[in-house]
């Protein structure tokens, strides 16, 4: 048989190839394809399968990740693999409509206080509210549990609770909330639905937020006007909070959230009411309301938002990556100085509703599809 010499320069980069991608060794099994883009082709790899209608995952290690379903259970994926006994100590979840176990977030010093953050849909006397506990993880269990934000009014009905939550680098917690269906809740500055509120960490109210001194606004609403944000996150680079809504027929939007902004629901909007075509409010503009940075029509139903500052995406570097339901895609938005240049789509049809987005600790992109049999993929 005649031998076949390899060069010792070939060997030594594939040796170093499989030590700089140690994921892909865990996920050699799983399902891979292609998927051609713009700029670059991307190796989409199934990770876990089997979900029931995920909502959210965080990373509390680079091997060690939390994901939510939306019937109340929260996961646990170590290693690559889901843990068959969800993580116990959760209070009772109501599972209603849009409602349920909603988002899951790690406070940013998680190594050393272990509190990790999740917002749900509660039942009260008057129906039906969003929620954010807290507690400590200690091995499969959370510890120390306690309610920190109650969305007041609770009402009856399965629509729009928001629910996502996001730490900044000052360490204030954002929670988005929708109107609950009720589209008056989002201007009136004494109910929580329709806003986004910014809290301490422990659900206390920071005294820099912009109703404070303000007797006719609850102290801990950061901005109003929002009809059901479901994708948010924030830019640590440029010091920005993005998010983007659902929109009625043909106008959702996506927002830099300001303190004390207006962003106009539904006095407002670039959507029309649905089946019907006929006009919302009072247009698409009016004095002291923002302007979206951009919206979409006919609408994507984004759900799910991340900013890419991967070095394993250098061509992606500062775009904003909007999962979509109804057209269950990835968007990739190209921003200059805060302005949408450019949309591309990306997986149409390929994977399901795309329900979150997120930059892992190994700089690839994971996604969750919203379904009763839902995966977590990896994007490289």
């Amino acid at each position: 048989m005649k031998r076949i010499l390899i060069p010792r320069t070939l060997l030594l980069s594939c040796t170093l190839l499989f030590l700089n991608h140690p994921t892909h060794l865990a996920a050699s099994d799983n399902p891979t394809f292609t998927e051609p883009s713009e700029k670059r082709d991307l190796v989409v790899t199934q990770v876990v399968s089997g979900l029931d209608h995920p909502w959210s995952i965080a990373f509390i290690s680079a091997t060690d990740w939390l994901v939510t379903e939306r019937s109340g259970q929260l996961r646990r994926i170590i290693d690559g693999k889901l843990l068959s006994e969800p993580v116990s100590g959760l209070p009772k979840i109501e599972q209603n409509g849009q409602g349920g176990l909603l988002d899951v977030v790690p406070h940013p010093e998680f190594d050393s206080n272990q509190w990790v953050y999740l917002s749900y849909s509660a039942k009260g006397k008057s129906g039906y509210g969003t929620e954010v506990l807290r507690g400590k993880l200690t091995d499969n269990r959370l510890e120390n549990v306690e309610v920190i934000f109650t969305a007041l009014p609770k009402s009856r009905g399965g629509r729009h609770f928001g629910s996502r939550l996001v730490f900044d680098d000052q360490g204030f917690l954002f929670i988005s909330l929708g109107d609950r269906g009720k589209k008056e809740s989002s201007q009136q500055t004494k109910k929580h639905p329709g806003s986004i509120i910014r809290l301490n960490d422990d659900g206390s109210v920071p005294e820099t937020n912009p109703f404070v001194k303000k007797a006719d606004v609850l102290p801990e609403i950061y901005s109003i006007g929002h009809r059901n944000v479901q994708g948010m996150t924030y830019d640590s680079t440029n010091k920005v909070l993005w998010a983007h809504e659902h929109g009625p027929q043909g106008g959702d939007e996506l927002n830099q959230v300001i303190a004390g902004q207006n962003y106009g629901w539904p006095v407002i909007t670039y959507g029309v009411n649905y089946g019907l075509g006929t006009k919302i409010g009072e247009g698409t503009e009016k004095e002291g309301m923002a302007q979206p940075i951009t919206y979409w029509d006919p609408s994507i139903a984004p759900s799910g938002l991340a900013i890419i500052d991967s070095p394993a995406f250098p061509q992606w570097q500062g775009n904003l990556l909007v999962g979509a339901l109804k057209f269950q895609l990835l968007a990739r938005l190209e921003l200059v100085d805060g302005k949408v240049t450019h949309e591309e789509r990306i997986l149409e049809g390929k994977l399901g509703r795309i329900r979150d987005v997120r930059q892992g600790p190994d700089g690839a992109i994971y996604l969750l599809t919203d379904s009763g049999n839902g995966s977590l993929y990896r994007v490289d």
